[in-house]
C-alpha cells in the first residue's frame, strides 16, 4: 500500500469518522426503522427457486443473495456508463460536432466523478475506512481499480477526439492548427494578440525556496515552465492559462475557417514572461479537486451561512486527478506530483489537448450548424390542444406531459398564471435545480409580491448548484416568499408544485408532480415526465406534503402520493411482492422499470427474488448499474438496456402488470439508497387511462431500440444492440415524430381564429 504523505510528513488519519449526520424530528423514527427494515427485511429468510420439472428446489438463504459476486461495484459500474457515452463518439452516421459533444459530455462528467466519488474515496482511505462494498472491495482496492479503468478510458478519449476532428476536418468543416501551421499572416495576428489581450492578464509564479508553490483552482489549466534562470540556476514556475480568455481562439485572417489553443500561444511566447531566461520545457497540466462540501449539519442555526462557508472551502479541496500533457519530461513531472501531494495513480498523460469540456462551447458558435442535429423543438403537449385558461383544461382532467418531446411552457405557464388569477390564494414549490434566469422563479416572486401567500422550499445542498440556490432563495425571501431551506439531514429531491385557488365551489388544489427539476434549460435536453392534476386526493396529500416540510405535522396516511424515506423502500418492497405472488401462483409476474441508477442492495435482492420466483424483469438504466443478469437460478429472468442517444434519458417509469390489473407510477427517486433513505422523494401513480397506455408505448419503444440501446452482460460489459432485418429503431426519433404528429392533429381540432392567437407570455427576469 503506496503511503499517503504531505509536505510535513505522513499524513495522519482522523481519529473518529464523522457521525452520521442526524434526521429531523418529524422523519428521525421512520428512517430509523428504514435502516433496520434494509438490514433485516430486504429478503425473506428463505427464498426458493422455481422448480425444473420433478427436480428438488433449490434454495437459497438471505445470506446468500447478498454474495459479493452478486454485484458490480458502483464506481466501475459509474465508469461503464461514462464509456458508452465516449462510445457515441464513434458513430460515424452522427453529425461530427454532435460526436464532439459527446466528447465534451465525457469529459465534463470525468470531472465530476473525480472531485465527488473519488474524492470521497480517498478521504474514506485516509481516515481508515475498513469496510468492503457489496462487490466485496476495500476503499483501497476501489481506487487502484478505477485509476486503470479511468487511465484507458482517457487515453481512449484522446484517439477518439483526434479521429472526430480529423473527419471535420476531411468534411471541410474547421479546423484546430498548430501556429506553425498558420500562414503568416495568421501567425502577425496572433502575435498582436498575444501583446493586446493575453499578455496583458499573464502572471508567472515562480517557485523557489523564497516562493512557495502558488494554489491553483480546481479545473484550472496551467503550464509548468522549467527554466534556467538569469543567475545560471535551474529552477521552475508556473503559468495559468486566464479561463476568462477563448479556449480556442478563431484567427480571422485564414482562409479556412481556423483555430489554435490558447495555451500554444501562451507557450510560444513565454521568453516574454521570463525575460533573460533560457526556457528548457513547458507542459500543459490541470487539476481537479475534491470539490464534496463537508457540511455537519448537527445543531446548525443557519444552514444558508453553514453552506456559503463550505462553498468556500470548496474551492482548495486537495487534488484528487492531475491530467498533463504526455511528456518525458519526468523532473517537470515529479515537481508536481511533489508539491501537488499526488500518488502515480492520480497522474494522467494525456497525448493530446487537455480538457476536452472546452469543445461545448467550441460547437456552439455560430456558422456550426451543417455540422449539427436539425434544431429540436418540443412540440405543444398531446393533452393540451389549448392552454388558454389551464386551470379549467385541468380540471377536466389530469393532464400527461413529456419533455423534451412536448414543450415545458405549460408548466412556466402553470406557475405564471397562478402568480397573476386573483383567484389563487397560496402557491407551494419545492426547487432543486433551476436555470440561470429562471422565468419560474420570476413568477414565484411576483406572486409573493402580488400578496399570495409563497412557499418555496429551495434545497441549498443540490450539488454545484448551491451558489445559484442561495441567490434565488434571497430573491424570493426579498419578494416576500417564505422560504423553507431544505431539512437538517435530508436532501429533497421531490418535484411538486401545489396552486390552491378560490373558486364559486369553494377551495380547489391544483398540483404538478414531476420526474425532472423545474429548470426550462434542461427540459429541452432531459427525457422526463410530468402529471397535472386537480384530484382532491393528490391535492390533500400535497398540502399534507408540504405542512410535513414546513411544520412539526406528523407524517400522514397518504390517499395516492408515497414519500421517502418514510415508505418509498416498503412501497417498492410491496410492489415486487405482488408479482411474485402471482408468479408463484401460476400467473405472469412482469415488471418494467425505467430509471437513471440502481444500485440498491436490498432492492436488488428482492428484484433477485422476484426472477427466482419466474418473474419477468426488464430493466432500463441509463446509467450505474450493480445488479448482475443473467446468473444461472437467481437472475436469468433479468434483463439490463441503457439508452445513450441525442437526449439524456431521465424520466423514471415503474410498471407492474398486477395480474392484468396494472398499476403504474412515476418518481423523481431511482432505486439508490441515498434516494431511498437520505432524501425526500415522491412516487406518484398514474391512473388514467389513457395515460398508462400511452407511457405503455412509450416503455416498448425503449425495450425495442436498437440505434442507441445497450445490453448489459452478466459479466458487467455493455454490448451495443445492432439493428436486424426490421429496420433501425431510434425511440428518440420516433417519440419526437409522435409528438410532432400529435401536434399537428391538435392544431387541425382548433378553430382558425384561436391558431391565430399569440403565444402565451412567460415571465422572466430582467
Amino acid at each position: 500500500m503506496s503511503e499517503i504523505k504531505d509536505k510535513t510528513g505522513t499524513r495522519t488519519k482522523k481519529s473518529v469518522i464523522a457521525a452520521e449526520k442526524k434526521t429531523p424530528a418529524v422523519v428521525k423514527r421512520a428512517a430509523a426503522v428504514v435502516k433496520k427494515r434494509i438490514k433485516s427485511a430486504a429478503v425473506s429468510e428463505l427464498v426458493q427457486a422455481p422448480a425444473k420439472g420433478p427436480a428438488k428446489e433449490k434454495k437459497f438463504t438471505k445470506a446468500d443473495l447478498q454474495r459479493p459476486e452478486y454485484f458490480f461495484n458502483r464506481e466501475l459500474s459509474w465508469l461503464k456508463f461514462n464509456l458508452r457515452v465516449l462510445r457515441e463518439a464513434e458513430v460515424e452516421t452522427t453529425p461530427i460536432l454532435e460526436r464532439l459533444k459527446f466528447i465534451a459530455i465525457t469529459s465534463s462528467n470525468l470531472d465530476e466523478f473525480f472531485m465527488v466519488r473519488v474524492a470521497g474515496l480517498w478521504d474514506q482511505y485516509e481516515n481508515g475506512v475498513s469496510r468492503k462494498d457489496p462487490s466485496g472491495l476495500t476503499v483501497r482496492e476501489q481506487l487502484r481499480m478505477i485509476s486503470q479503468a479511468a487511465h484507458e478510458q482517457m487515453k481512449l478519449e484522446s484517439k477518439i477526439l483526434t479521429d472526430v476532428l480529423e473527419d471535420l476536418k476531411k468534411a471541410g468543416g474547421p479546423e484546430i492548427k498548430t501556429i506553425d501551421a498558420c500562414s503568416e499572416e495568421g501567425r502577425e495576428w496572433l502575435e498582436n494578440y498575444y501583446q493586446e489581450v493575453v499578455y496583458p492578464v499573464l502572471t508567472p509564479m515562480a517557485v523557489d525556496a523564497s516562493r512557495p508553490f502558488p494554489f491553483l483552482g480546481n479545473k484550472t489549466l496551467n503550464l509548468a515552465v522549467q527554466l534556467i534562470t538569469v543567475d545560471g540556476e535551474e529552477s521552475m514556475s508556473v503559468v495559468q492559462v486566464p479561463s476568462l480568455l477563448p479556449r480556442l481562439i478563431e484567427i480571422p485572417v485564414e482562409e479556412k475557417r481556423t483555430f489554435i489553443y490558447l495555451e500554444e500561444l501562451i507557450t510560444i511566447h513565454c521568453k516574454y514572461l521570463f525575460r533573460g531566461c533560457q526556457i528548457l520545457d513547458v507542459v500543459p497540466f490541470r487539476l481537479t479537486r475534491d470539490s464534496d462540501l463537508d457540511v455537519d449539519e448537527d445543531d446548525i442555526e443557519d444552514l444558508l451561512r453553514e453552506i456559503e462557508k463550505s462553498l468556500r472551502q470548496r474551492k482548495r479541496g486537495a487534488a484528487r486527478r492531475m491530467e498533463i500533457a504526455k511528456t518525458g519530461n519526468s523532473k517537470i513531472k515529479k515537481f508536481l506530483e511533489e508539491n501537488l501531494d499526488l500518488t502515480d495513480e492520480e497522474v494522467y498523460e494525456i497525448s493530446g489537448p487537455l480538457d476536452a469540456t472546452c469543445f461545448f462551447k467550441f460547437v456552439s458558435l455560430d456558422k456550426m450548424w451543417p455540422w449539427l442535429h436539425e434544431p429540436f423543438v418540443p412540440q405543444r403537449p398531446k393533452d393540451l390542444p389549448e392552454y388558454d385558461d389551464l386551470f379549467e383544461r385541468i380540471k377536466e382532467k389530469d393532464i400527461l406531459l413529456f419533455h423534451p418531446y412536448e414543450s415545458f411552457d405549460p408548466v412556466v405557464k402553470f406557475v405564471s398564471d397562478a402568480a397573476s388569477d386573483p383567484k389563487v390564494l397560496a402557491i407551494k414549490q419545492t426547487l432543486y435545480r433551476v436555470s440561470g434566469n429562471s422565468p419560474i422563479v420570476a413568477a414565484l416572486a411576483r406572486a409573493a409580491e402580488n400578496g399570495k401567500q409563497v412557499t418555496v422550499l429551495v434545497e441549498l445542498k443540490a450539488r454545484f448548484d448551491e451558489e445559484n440556490n442561495i441567490l434565488w432563495a434571497r430573491r424570493l425571501e426579498k419578494a416576500g416568499a417564505h422560504v423553507i431551506y431544505g431539512l437538517v439531514g435530508l436532501k429533497t429531491h421531490a418535484k411538486i408544485i401545489l396552486v390552491v385557488r378560490q373558486e364559486a365551489d369553494g377551495i380547489k388544489r391544483y398540483v404538478h408532480l414531476g420526474t425532472g427539476n423545474y429548470n426550462d434549460s434542461t427540459a429541452k435536453l432531459y427525457t422526463d415526465m410530468g402529471l397535472m392534476t386537480a384530484n382532491d386526493q393528490f391535492g390533500s396529500d400535497a398540502s399534507a406534503f408540504f405542512n410535513l416540510l414546513s411544520g412539526y405535522s406528523r407524517a400522514p396516511i397518504w390517499n395516492k402520493l408515497v414519500m421517502a424515506p418514510i415508505g418509498l423502500r416498503e412501497k417498492i418492497y410491496e410492489l415486487v411482492e405482488n408479482e411474485i405472488r402471482i408468479a408463484k401462483a401460476g400467473g405472469e409476474g412482469h415488471i418494467i422499470a425505467k430509471m437513471n441508477s440502481l444500485l440498491d442492495q436490498p432492492v436488488i435482492q428482492k428484484l433477485y427474488e422476484a426472477s427466482m420466483a419466474g418473474v419477468k424483469i426488464e430493466l432500463i438504466v441509463r446509467g450505474i448499474c450493480t445488479l448482475r443478469p443473467g446468473l444461472e437460478g437467481i437472475s436469468e429472468n433479468i434483463t439490463v438496456r441503457s439508452i445513450v442517444g441525442r437526449q439524456l434519458e431521465h424520466s423514471r417509469i415503474f410498471w407492474f402488470a398486477n395480474d392484468g390489473n396494472e398499476q403504474l407510477y412515476m418518481s423523481s427517486a431511482d432505486w439508490m439508497p441515498r434516494n431511498l433513505n437520505d432524501r425526500v422523494e415522491l412516487f406518484f401513480p398514474v391512473e388514467n387511462e389513457n395515460h398508462i397506455a400511452r407511457i405503455k408505448e412509450i416503455l416498448r419503444l425503449y425495450l425495442e431500440d436498437n440505434a442507441g440501446a445497450h445490453m448489459m452482460q452478466s459479466n458487467g460489459n455493455y454490448r451495443r444492440v445492432v439493428a436486424g432485418k426490421g429496420g433501425e429503431i431510434s425511440s428518440q426519433s420516433l417519440l419526437y415524430e409522435q409528438a410532432q404528429l400529435a401536434a399537428v392533429e391538435n392544431m387541425e381540432k382548433i378553430p382558425l381564429e384561436q391558431r391565430l392567437r399569440p403565444a402565451p407570455r412567460q415571465e422572466s427576469e430582467e
